[in-house]
């Protein structure tokens, strides 16, 4: 497929494909005759991996270094490193989700404590306005009898 092509499959830009190959996260894409890049489908499943790699936080620094054991094969040492380096990642990413999780149930709460006092302050405003309503129509009547 066209670069263009794989942006469109991808949700990125052309221009970030094109550093993306400059900068080492993707091996030199195949080219036509015409020097136009010639993307595989082996090559947009890696930029997906790369998008979940980003889309959790994981440095560009970090990114290259897998994408460099990656283009060493499935050697031993290669496999171990790629593996230890989304292990220490996987435990961040798990850290940022219990701290998100926390968070996120202390705004739940607080949201509960702002639909309660609501609530209280919505039912104090219906009785009073009741009971003016009330006692205006009791004074209309008296003063009426009068």
């Amino acid at each position: 497929m066209t670069i263009q092509q794989a942006a469109k499959q991808t949700g990125l830009s052309v221009h970030t494909l094109r550093y993306y190959e400059r900068i080492g996260l993707l091996d030199p894409v195949a080219r036509r005759d015409n020097t136009h890049r010639l993307f595989r489908e082996e090559d947009i499943r890696w930029i997906d991996f790369l998008l979940k790699l980003r889309g959790t936080g994981l440095p560009v620094r970090d990114m290259l270094r897998y994408a460099e054991l990656r283009r060493q094969g499935d050697t031993s040492e290669s496999v171990a490193a790629r593996k230890a380096l989304l292990v220490e990642h996987t435990r961040s990413v798990e850290k940022t989700l219990a701290e998100l999780q926390g968070n996120l149930t202390i705004l739940q709460k607080k949201i509960c404590l702002y639909e309660e006092m609501q609530a209280a302050i919505v039912t104090p405003l219906t009785s009073s306005t009741q009971e003016e309503t009330h006692h205006a129509t009791n004074q209309h009547v008296i003063n009426a009898q009068t």
